[in-house]
């Protein structure tokens, strides 16, 4: 596992001047981008800080490029590896992630452990995605919540997290404790929770296997999943599983990333998911080669198929039925859903937020309008001003001011 991993990039930190920012639906599927959806500039100019990287093991020795615990972490050099201190062996390749740090964040987890670690956030993707689909949104949030900072991930068998082998089942349990144990390696303690599709029943997971490393409270978002039975959506629309047999049935290069597109449209799924797919996609070419006529899959499709009927079968009802003491949890229903929401299902989330408010808890239901199963690409701006209130919230009762 360790071997694997160590051809990736170690972790570093980044500093970047904020540019115009591009609309938040960049990197994740265009299912129905709303026409003129922009992000608004904001109102002074802010830097956000990211890391970038994976928890690997390694033996190579390098000076420390952490700055003095009164400034931010400065920028890395290229290809420098920051050693892990004292034991290397206890940081063997876990997942990839991406920290995306507000201005205000003076912390990193090679800091001095006596260091309190900043209000964290930990947005989840959803099946055949990556943390990219959350880059842009994320990057959002830091600059309006500069206290903040935002951990993303690639789940397992997703992103650069396949390179990453991991023993089975792949389940969402497996996958949640995937997600645990890298916040425990970088010594986080998340006040939010927020995955979408797959990664909401991810979330409600974390919440059931751990009291510990999760604060409480601690505030989880389930964007567009509901805690039980998985319902497809209606004739004509992208039904995952379908999706993926359709992959398994592909060869491993192809020749261009428009040949995948044109194979998925003849059977009948839509442009914007068979491109959202084709990203999926890398460039085979020898190290140093400039160009190549093949390209091949960075995911796990075995294992992302065992996820998605995981995904299916997984009845988290019994978490959101009995909330323990000091989670909230938010449903967000998008208004034009690709999985349908059962009469049933509302209900059932409508008694637990009663049940919750006696036992110390919390249970919410939300909708976004104008938005289908893609939130963060249908109506980014909606979806930022339903969870900018999480952090809003948590900032008033920690007395943090932005």
């Amino acid at each position: 596992m360790a071997a694997a991993a160590a051809t990736s990039a170690a972790p570093r930190v980044l500093s970047a001047e904020p540019r115009r920012r591009d609309p938040v639906a960049v990197g994740v599927p265009p299912w129905r981008l709303s026409p003129g959806s922009r992000v608004r500039a904001a109102s002074r100019p802010r830097q956000e800080n990211v890391r970038r990287g994976q928890l690997i093991s390694t033996n190579i020795k390098s000076r420390s490029l952490l700055c003095p615990p009164c400034r931010c972490a400065q920028m890395a050099l290229a290809n420098t590896r920051i050693a892990y201190q004292p034991d290397v062996k206890k940081h063997s390749g876990v997942l990839a992630y991406e920290l995306v740090q507000g201005s205000l964040v003076q912390w990193n987890s090679f800091m001095d452990k006596s260091v309190p670690d900043p209000p964290t956030a930990v947005l989840l993707h959803g099946i055949l995605g990556s943390r990219k689909n959350w880059g842009s949104f994320a990057k959002r949030l830091a600059q309006e919540f500069p206290m903040w900072q935002f951990l993303l991930v690639d789940l397992r068998c997703h992103g650069d997290s396949a390179s990453i082998k991991k023993r089975g089942p792949h389940t969402v349990a497996s996958t949640a404790l995937d997600v645990l144990k890298l916040i425990v390696q970088l010594r986080l303690t998340p006040r939010v929770l927020v995955g979408h599709s797959f990664g909401g029943k991810v979330a409600l997971s974390m919440v059931e296997q751990a009291a510990k490393p999760l604060a409480r409270p601690v505030r989880v978002w389930v964007l567009d999943a509901t805690p039980g039975k998985v319902r497809a959506g209606g004739d004509g629309e992208d039904h995952p599983a379908e999706l993926i047999e359709s992959l398994r049935r592909m060869p491993m290069q192809v020749s261009s990333k428009q040949e995948v597109v044109d194979a998925l449209v003849k059977e009948q799924f839509s442009v914007d998911v068979a491109r959202w797919v084709a990203t999926n996609l890398r460039r085979s070419s020898p190290l140093g080669s400039l160009s190549s006529s093949s390209f091949s899959w960075i995911f796990d499709l075995n294992g992302i198929s065992d996820m998605y009927k995981s995904y299916e079968e997984t009845n988290l009802w019994g978490i959101v039925e009995n909330v323990p003491r000091g989670v909230h949890i938010n449903f967000l229903k998008a208004e034009r859903s690709l999985h349908r929401w059962a009469l049933d299902d509302l209900q059932r989330i409508h008694t637990a937020e009663e049940l919750a408010a006696d036992e110390g808890g919390g249970v919410e239901m939300h909708v976004l309008e104008d938005a289908g199963h893609w939130v963060h690409a249908d109506n980014p701006d909606g979806l930022f001003r339903i969870l900018s209130s999480t952090f809003r919230i948590e900032a008033t009762i920690r007395g943090m001011q932005n």
